[in-house]
């Protein structure tokens, strides 16, 4: 069975999660866009963190666009 888009990308921040809790955070999937967008909710901890974008963008971002090659870019919808 193959799986989709949606199921792809929660997969992969399944993989990366456990570095978000460790800090008290977390990343919730709200949205995958048939342009190849993520739309993501950083909870806990990283909703407040100064260095959310960073996170978002060297760590998750990266993550996804290297684990499937349809995400075009990751964005945070609060």
């Amino acid at each position: 069975m193959t799986m989709t888009l949606t199921e792809k990308v929660q997969a992969s921040l399944d993989t990366i999660r456990h570095f978000l809790q460790v800090d008290g955070g977390d990343v919730e999937l709200v949205r995958v866009r048939d342009d190849g967008f993520v739309e993501l909710r950083l909870t806990g901890s990283c909703k407040s963190c100064p260095m959310s974008m960073m996170t978002l963008r060297a760590g998750v971002e990266r993550k996804l666009m290297k684990d499937i090659p349809e995400v075009k870019r990751v964005e945070q919808v609060r």
